[in-house]
């Protein structure tokens, strides 16, 4: 049952994020496209003593780039075959527009909280923007239940599993370490989390696409046939809904839960800028969609495809099995601490952030929230980050895919509802 209610909100939510990423592209311009404006934006300074643009940026980054960017990746090869990349690529750039539009509206109806920081992103722009509070706030707790005690359980989960296949340590230990470093962190506050993020996602970004680079090198006459069998595994018709909309649907799933635009999360992290430049906030926000898909799982996607990735054979798929296998046969010995490294890199990036969209999102419910609340969800994430460590994957990956399922549907309809908001708001900008 949770396989084919799996499959019937996913159908629904790629045909919406499919409309609506047509839709704002045409509306807006191809506003995807306008490279020259992300990069002015992010190397834009600011003065300001709160979170600044930058770091709201690699706030988002360490949300995108975690377990999805790695063993989403692989699972989405495993499952949907190597056509599922290119769907991959189709809607992340398609999807930035989603990106762009959620930031956007985050930015116009975000809020302060009692210490001052902007709290925004879909529930607030669903309860400011169309007056709809009881919505605003089932996605708050959607992102609540799905993020805070499904989400981060998978980051930990993988970490733990990329861990066992090299070295035996009880996954005891491993979750009280990663709860311990969590607990240093998420008890420092948002400016804690953002001071840590800015250093953590530039070093680790660079150093997966340099692995990646390198791979590619050393099998250099690989890649033109790599590529050429993506794009014509994409459009395998027969049978249709065994074939080609399977690998469409997981193509774009995989994506999805990669680079998020779409979701509205990306919205929450980016509504706590000093700034209220929304435009220039949605143009810097695109940037991370690409970094993450075009970058990062192309990276993965090459380091699997030029290994011999089909005679691995695991029960309980995490999707890290696969990725891990395809760092040892490229790099050896090393390829087992190199893909261990970079797991718990991405994995504990995404913790962060996923940890501070479920306190943005706790917010919603609080004027002032008291400390004491606060302090339930900290205790909260630190207990579902030691007990994923120790629990099913697939089972985890089963019910998040669900609950991100229907998160996407809620924030589609909110940003078509708000629609004229955006294009008014971006055709002023491009007036000025």
């Amino acid at each position: 049952m949770i396989e084919i209610t799996n499959k019937i909100f996913w159908a629904t939510a790629t045909f919406f994020i499919i409309i609506s990423s047509v839709y704002f592209t045409l509306k807006l311009n191809f506003v995807q496209f306008h490279f020259k404006r992300m990069l002015k934006n992010l190397f834009k300074k600011t003065k300001t003593n709160g979170i600044k643009p930058y770091q709201t940026l690699m706030m988002v980054l360490a949300g995108r780039i975690g377990v999805g960017s790695i063993a989403g990746v692989a699972l989405a090869i495993y499952l949907g075959g190597i056509g599922s990349i290119f769907w991959m690529w189709i809607i992340g750039f398609l999807s930035a527009t989603n990106s762009f539009v959620e930031t956007v509206l985050g930015n116009m109806y975000k809020e302060k909280d009692e210490e001052n920081i902007y709290k925004g992103g879909p529930s607030y722009y669903i309860k400011n923007g169309l007056g709809y509070k009881k919505l605003g706030g089932l996605y708050a707790l959607i992102i609540i239940v799905s993020y805070v005690f499904g989400f981060l359980s998978i980051q930990s989960n993988t970490i733990t599993k990329s861990i066992n296949q090299v070295i035996d340590i009880n996954p005891v230990i491993i979750g009280i370490i990663i709860v311990i470093i969590t607990y240093i962190i998420i008890f420092g506050g948002i400016k804690k989390i953002a001071a840590t993020t800015s250093k953590l996602v530039p070093f680790m970004t660079i150093g997966y696409i340099a692995i990646a680079i390198y791979i590619c090198i050393i099998n250099i006459n690989l890649i033109p046939d790599i590529l050429l069998s993506i794009i014509k595994a994409a459009f395998k018709l027969r049978p249709f809904f065994s074939g080609f909309l399977a690998t469409l649907i997981i193509g774009v799933q995989r994506g999805i839960f990669s680079n998020e635009a779409g979701l509205g999360t990306g919205a929450i992290a980016s509504s706590t800028v000093e700034s209220n430049d929304s435009i220039g906030q949605g143009y810097l926000q695109m940037l991370g969609v690409y970094i993450t898909t075009m970058l990062i799982c192309t990276s993965t996607a090459i380091i699997i495809l030029t290994s011999p990735y089909s005679s691995i054979n695991v029960l309980d798929m995490n999707g890290i099995e696969i990725t891990q296998f395809a760092f040892r046969y490229h790099l050896g010995n090393i390829g087992d601490y190199l893909i261990i490294l970079s797991i718990i890199l991405f994995s504990f990036s995404t913790i962060l952030t996923g940890y501070y969209d479920g306190e943005a999102s706790l917010k919603y419910f609080f004027n002032n929230i008291k400390k004491s609340y606060l302090l339930i969800l900290k205790l909260s994430t630190l207990v579902i980050l030691f007990f994923g460590c120790i629990i099913s994957s697939q089972l985890l990956w089963d019910i998040v895919d669900i609950m991100v399922a229907i998160q996407a549907l809620i924030n589609i309809y909110s940003l078509i509802m708000l629609r004229k908001v955006v294009i008014r708001e971006y055709n002023t900008y491009n007036k000025k």
